[in-house]
Parts: structure tokens; sequence; C-alpha cells
């Protein structure tokens, strides 16, 4: 990708036309200054998050088109003001492209990401170019809105811990991704059905404002690097425990189907594939039926109640059929782990 003074502006001026078809309420000056000028609504607070996708940490170019990589850019932030019951406005998007990059591969990259953000009512407003030297580089900075932000650190000994849709979907996709081959005996609905949950995943947004809004939540959190891990983060937060039964961890049928053909454990992608981007929710049990019925009613997906929040700082005991068991951990950065499999943060 050129970095010569003209091209950058050009490239600018086309990003700036892309996202002027969505600018909205709240944006009194967008690209084109030296910042964003944006009116936020009386009465709300600001929320504010980031995330870096990197080549070759968070995803390989040989299976991820640029506008997939525009979408997850999108969808990552998207899930983390989910998870504060938050109303997402206003992004800021900067990329950074080896040479070679094409101007066809960012606009693809742009409209990927708008095409997410659009759906959500989410503008971009500014951003960053940049040549790379090695790999492309991603970050989006999203600013968003809630009256009264839900927490990781307000669960109470005795809450119900539930989690929405299902676990294991975006490592099933990773582990078909992966491979050269597509695994044999396999439906094509579930191939795809996993694949693009870890290309496109789905962020809770509408879900996350509506479970802030419906009483009852004490806690959430969004699942990015895996139940294994973001679990002990909501509750050590909230100085509590937890006991979580693993036969009870939602996985559907294309996640099973995968999993059975490669040989591959399920419930070990479930606790620690990481990258399904839905909501760890933490309620009063008394609620948990009212809150069931409202999001198969207005979403048509499940909240599957998992175990229960303990008093004392005694961290995640992980039960099956009774036993203490071990469960895989999630995505750790620095951690050693294989490249492009995980993206939380």
């Amino acid at each position: 990708m050129s970095d010569g003074r003209s091209t950058e502006d050009a490239l600018v001026r086309r990003i700036r036309e892309l996202t002027a078809r969505t600018l909205g309420s709240g944006v009194r000056v967008g690209i084109g200054d030296d910042c964003a000028v944006l009116q936020t609504q009386p009465g709300t607070t600001l929320l504010a998050t980031t995330d870096l996708l990197i080549e070759g940490v968070h995803f390989r170019r040989r299976w991820a088109e640029p506008a997939d990589l525009g979408w997850k850019a999108m969808a990552v932030n998207l899930s983390d003001i989910a998870a504060m019951g938050g109303r997402p406005r206003w992004a800021l998007v900067a990329f950074a492209g080896t040479e070679g990059t094409t101007a066809e591969e960012i606009e693809a990259f742009y409209a990927g990401a708008l095409e997410l953000a659009s759906a959500h009512d989410t503008v971009i407003v500014g951003g960053d170019t940049s040549a790379s030297p090695s790999g492309w580089t991603i970050n989006v900075t999203l600013l968003g809105e809630a009256t009264a932000p839900l927490l990781r650190s307000t669960a109470r000994p005795g809450d119900t811990l539930a989690v929405t849709g299902s676990l294991g979907r975006s490592a099933a996709g990773l582990a078909v991704l992966e491979r050269e081959h597509a695994p044999g005996g396999v439906e094509a609905a579930h191939l795809a059905a996993v694949t693009a949950a870890h290309l496109r995943p789905h962020p809770r947004v509408r879900e996350g404002m509506w479970l802030a809004a419906a009483g009852g939540v004490t806690a959430m959190m969004d699942l990015s690097d895996g139940v294994g891990i973001d679990l002990a983060r909501l509750v050590d937060e909230s100085h509590g425990g937890a006991v979580i039964d693993v036969e009870r961890l939602p996985l559907d049928e294309a996640t099973r189907a995968v999993a059975a053909a490669l040989g591959a454990d399920p419930l070990a992608w479930a606790t620690g594939g990481g990258e399904d981007y839905e909501l760890l929710v933490a309620c009063d049990p008394a609620a948990l039926p009212r809150l069931q019925r409202g999001l198969a009613d207005a979403f048509r997906i499940p909240l599957t109640p998992i175990g229960e929040v303990t008093a004392g700082a005694t961290g995640v005991g992980w039960r099956s059929r009774g036993r203490e068991v071990t469960v895989a951990r999630g995505f750790e950065h620095f951690a050693a782990r294989p490249a492009a499999s995980g993206a939380g943060a």
C-alpha cells in the first residue's frame, strides 16, 4: 500500500464518501477535521471500548476476506457495548495495510465494517490509515451510551448464571477454516453456519439493551475469550465464585456435527474456543423465566442457565454429573497460543 500523500488523501476522501451515507443524529462534524464533534444524549453516560485485530494473531487473510475483517473488527467492539446494555453510536477505525494492499481491498474492508455498523445505527466518524511493514493491523474504537450500564462487578451470591445463544460455534468454524479440505460427512448448512460464526459474528446488541431494561439482571459481560476464562473475570470482579454444570453449556447441532467429524471435544470448544460473542448474564433466579420468555419472543434466542454465583472469592468450580472437572480455558493474549485463535479483550 503506497503511503504517498496524494494516495492517502484520495483514500480518506473515498472513506469519507462511504461513511457520509450513514451519518445520523449526534454527529456535528465527522471525517474531515482533526476530531469528530459529537453530541451525546442528555441523561446518558458515555461508554468507550477499543480492540485490536492483528494478522497472524487474530486472523489469517488466507481464509478471511477484507469485508469479513471489517465486519469482525466492528463486531468485537459492538459486543463490548452490548455487554454493558448500551447503545453503540460512533466508531473510529484505524487500518494499516502491507505493501501491495489495493484500494479495492481497503474499500471492501470498510464496506464490511459499514454493513454491520449500519445495522446497529452506528456511524464511522474518524480513524487513521497507514502502511504496515508486516501484516494488516486493524483497530476500532467504539463509543456508546447507556443510562444505567450493566457491569461485571455487581453479581450477587445466589444469582443464576446464564448464557445467550450457543457456545463453541466460532471455534468449530476456525477448525474448519484451518483445514485444506472441509471435513467429510458434515452437512453443507452446518459448515456454513460455523464458518459464518467465526468470520462474521453477530454481536448481541439489541439483546443486551433489552436485558438492561428488563429488570432482574445484576451483571453482564460478553464471551469474547471463552467462558472458561471470561466467567472467572466476572465473578472475580464481583468478589464471588461460581459453580457451573458443564452438561448445561449450550451446544448447537452444527457444532456437535463438526466436532464429531474432526474427533474434537465440543465442550472444549464451548469453554475455551472463544470468539462466540454471546452474553454471560447474572440474574435474580426469580427473574430467569421472564427473561427467557422475553428473549425467545423478541429475538428467538435461548437464555440457558449454566450455574450460580457463590459467596466468597472461591473461583469457578466446574462440575459434570456431580464431580469436579477441569475445562479448557479461553484465549489469553500473552500466553503461548496458536495464531488466529481468539480476538477478545
